[in-house]
């Protein structure tokens, strides 16, 4: 059987991404004019074309503004998990303001969906070397997989020599899955791909033949989208930097085309389904990362 590869989305507004804290406060989200809903609602119609599921990341917010949304995803069977409540990076945050943040978020989204949520996505992959002890909290706090570590050099996340393929972390709370964001090994470097930016940089081209190495690593792909980024006419927010500018406008108008493309060429579910595919090939399941181990990434 084909290798089955995780398929997310992030589900958050547009200004309502990292690089933009500087320039729009929380306290005018509000003020913004919302563009999420019929952007998620063309994502799940695209799923439904193609007989896809998913795994829905989705902000705290989001869910307390637009509970009709969340039902609407949950009931077209795909997995939701928690994106945080307000989109606040992990390393940011004391363990106690993360794990009440953590907590606001699941019961959002566990009222709206009448399930027990476990899965988790730290906004911005933020939890790297200096906020480990999330990971502690979330094997506390009932969640069983999370895809929140990036194994790649980035000045905002990653932890550089985590490892690439799903693994399995022992906290003093259990043992909790990590599903990396997809990366690389290229002379002596780790590329990132698989989404966000680097989707939406990448040409298409690219992007199959590197998804195409990293199968034959037998290794499960993750695809990780936002609603924005099929959003080509968003509002444009002034006042970031340059850098910020270029990594979240860059080729937005490609990204419904490569995201067709690609869910054409591979095959795709939800992070829990990936997991259980992954495993079917003979992953040894007794093989645990200590968080001792991980700390040295």
């Amino acid at each position: 059987m084909p290798l089955v590869h995780a398929l997310t989305f992030d589900v958050e507004e547009y200004f309502q991404v990292s690089a933009f804290e500087r320039v729009v406060s929380r306290l005018r989200w509000d003020e913004y004019p919302s563009r999420v809903g019929p952007f998620v609602e063309k994502i799940l119609d695209i799923l439904a074309e193609h007989g896809v599921s998913a795994t829905f990341f989705v902000l705290g917010w989001i869910a307390k503004k637009y509970p009709k949304l969340i039902r609407l995803i949950h009931s077209m069977g795909h997995e939701i998990g928690s994106h945080s409540m307000e989109h606040r990076l992990v390393y940011d945050l004391s363990p106690g303001e993360f794990r009440e943040d953590l907590r606001q978020s699941l019961k959002l989204l566990e009222d709206h969906t009448g399930e027990r949520v476990t899965v988790f996505r730290a906004p911005s992959f933020s939890i790297t070397s200096r906020s480990l002890w999330a990971i502690e909290i979330l094997a506390e706090e009932g969640i069983t997989c999370d895809a929140s570590i990036y194994p790649i050099v980035h000045d905002r996340y990653g932890i550089p020599r985590a490892r690439l393929e799903p693994h399995r972390i022992r906290t003093d709370s259990g043992i909790i899955w990590e599903f990396p964001g997809t990366a690389l090994s290229w002379m002596g470097l780790r590329l990132p791909l698989g989404g966000g930016g680097y989707l939406r940089l990448y040409p298409l081209w690219l992007t199959r033949r590197l998804f195409q190495r990293v199968i034959r690593q037998q290794r499960p792909i993750m695809m990780y989208v936002h609603p924005w980024e099929l959003d080509p006419d968003q509002p444009r927010i002034g006042g970031i930097s340059p850098v910020s500018r270029f990594r979240h406008y860059v080729n937005l108008a490609t990204t419904e085309k490569k995201l067709r493309a690609l869910l054409r060429a591979f095959s795709w579910g939800s992070l829990r389904e990936s997991l259980a595919s992954w495993q079917s090939q003979g992953v040894d399941p007794d093989d645990v990362v200590p968080m001792s181990t991980l700390a040295r990434g």
